[in-house]
């Protein structure tokens, strides 16, 4: 048996971080937040459907400090679960793989996302 001395794979300690490797790790993260969002909506829903009292403690549940960060984290998954899966729809089609390309939406994919983010609580705290 031989044996090498170089590692067999390149680990965290010697990696450097890329646009491209985190915004693959977001995608990932963002979908598991999204699949919890998921069971407050059934929750809200399920309230919804059980009248009056249900309802309005959920409602206080969601207003509450806490529950409005949680909501802001939730969108903000969505968002940028969303505009990477549309950077992902063109790489399926071939384009964008360049190196450069590939940083410069990853950067988009973040801040698009936080725009949008944004706005959207800028529209419902104004409503």
């Amino acid at each position: 048996m031989q044996t090498d001395n170089r590692p067999l794979s390149p680990h965290l300690q010697i990696y450097r971080w890329q646009w491209t490797m985190a915004s693959s790790i977001m995608h990932r993260a963002t979908g598991i937040v999204l699949a919890g969002a998921a069971l407050f909506l059934v929750y809200w829903l399920v309230a919804l459907a059980g009248g009056a009292g249900p309802y309005a403690q959920a409602q206080s549940l969601f207003g509450s400090a806490l529950g409005k960060v949680v909501m802001v984290i939730c969108s903000y998954a969505f968002f940028y679960h969303l505009c990477n899966g549309v950077r992902h729809l063109f790489w399926d089609a071939g384009r964008g793989f360049e190196l450069g390309t590939a940083q410069a939406t990853a950067r988009a994919v973040v801040i698009v996302s936080v725009l949008l983010t944004v706005l959207l609580w800028i529209v419902a705290f104004a409503a």
